[in-house]
């Protein structure tokens, strides 16, 4: 029995960063000799185990044949014959199929060191089409290294273009869709997802509603940048900076603009309204990709209010509390601040404007804590009842919300 840690904490100990999971390849091995030096079985598909001190997982070595269509197209083969160098050849990428002995000596069978060196994503055998999750995890990884200068090579690109124009993405779980999406709005660059899967044709496959900004334009007085698309990879960036590791504010920067893809071509490149058309292409990708509660009310919020909140310091009182009303934040201060988050993003996430600040956060967040000030509790002294209670609450918080100082507006 030979023991060997794999993939990503090998890739991330080369790249000098920390390493968070560690994940072991067991060659020459049969289940029942790991279940008797205690070693806990938890994988279904193939044998998996638990270290029975750290939890860490350990995979028997194992080598993969395409059976079907999608993700979950495969039969597995463990067995003490596989070698290790066969299961690092089912990996996807070079940089994920090397390893380390216990004396710490690199195998790297596939050259992934090297292209770790020259910043490269690049797939490790031809067997990289048969999978087609491995077309969001370079997307992802995109997302992850591009401020490291990673790119994808030409050739895997040329793969991933071949498989959607096979059908292989067709075939992709809505589950498996959004869980690898989740993860790369947590990385530090998301921009590089949306560029790597429009490149690879696979946007308007999964996203077409965001596929179809690219192209359209906006005023650009507003927007330098112009074309909608760009605008919305900038904003996801600057979300990423602002929350980071945050897929829930992430999201909401992904879809605010989706209403600009459905004004008419005669109205370009003004938007009147997209706030309201992007209600219903939000609602079908929600749907299509089963999307979490949450991230569906918050984005739904986003798209219709953001202009809203970059207004703030111009609104009356009384639709300042109608906004915080439509958020929850009376009661849910936390969705307040994702919201703001994500429109900060926006008015951010612009060519030129990266710098700017956004005084509107910091006033709403003020009307807020002033608005929740209100109590029933001197209402109810006056001999106040029923609706009446409510009713001198709201005109409470309103005149306490015109009260408030208001910083200038940039």
């Amino acid at each position: 029995m030979r023991i060997y840690l794999v993939g990503g904490a090998v890739r991330d100990k080369l790249l000098e960063r920390p390493v968070v999971d560690r994940d072991y390849v067991v060659v020459g091995a049969r289940p029942d000799e790991l279940i008797e030096a205690g070693y806990k079985p938890v994988g279904s598909d193939f044998p998996v185990f638990l270290h029975p001190r750290t939890g860490e997982e350990y995979a028997l070595a194992r080598t993969e044949r395409k059976s079907g269509r999608g993700y979950h197209g495969f039969t597995f083969h463990a067995e003490p014959t596989v070698t290790l160098e066969q299961d690092l050849a089912r990996r996807d990428l070079t940089i994920n199929a090397m390893a380390e002995d216990a004396d710490g000596t690199l195998v790297d069978p596939f050259g992934g060191a090297a292209d770790l060196e020259a910043r490269v994503l690049r797939h490790v055998s031809p067997a990289f089409v048969e999978d087609p999750v491995r077309v969001l995890r370079v997307a992802r990884f995109a997302a992850r290294y591009a401020p490291l200068g990673f790119r994808v090579a030409e050739e895997t690109m040329t793969l991933m273009q071949r498989m959607t124009a096979d059908g292989e993405i067709d075939h992709l779980v809505p589950e498996r869709v959004w869980a690898e999406t989740r993860k790369a709005l947590r990385e530090p660059q998301p921009s590089a997802f949306l560029q790597v899967l429009r490149q690879a044709g696979a946007l308007r496959v999964l996203f077409p509603e965001i596929d179809a900004l690219y192209g359209v334009p906006q005023r650009a007085e507003y927007h330098p940048e112009v074309d909608t698309g760009v605008h919305v990879e900038l904003v996801v960036d600057m979300a990423a900076r602002l929350a980071p590791g945050d897929d829930l504010v992430g999201f909401c920067a992904l879809v605010h603009d989706l209403g600009k893809a459905r004004t008419p071509e005669a109205e370009w490149p003004r938007h009147i309204m997209h706030e309201q058309r992007g209600t219903e292409p939000l609602r079908a990708l929600a749907e299509r990709l089963k999307l979490p509660t949450e991230h569906r009310e918050l984005g739904l919020l986003v798209c219709r209010e953001h202009l809203h909140a970059h207004r703030a310091l111009q609104l009356k009182p009384k639709t300042v509390l109608g906004l915080l009303d439509k958020l929850d934040a009376l009661r849910r201060p936390e969705r307040l601040d994702v919201f703001l988050t994500a429109c900060e993003a926006d008015a951010r996430g612009r060519t030129g404007h990266a710098e700017d600040a956004y005084p509107q956060a910091d006033f709403l967040r003020a009307a807020r804590a002033t608005a929740a000030a209100v109590t029933a509790a001197p209402f109810l002294e006056q001999g106040l009842q029923g609706p009446a209670i409510g009713e001198a609450m709201q005109r409470a918080r309103i005149k306490a919300i015109a009260a408030l100082d208001k910083p200038a507006a940039t």
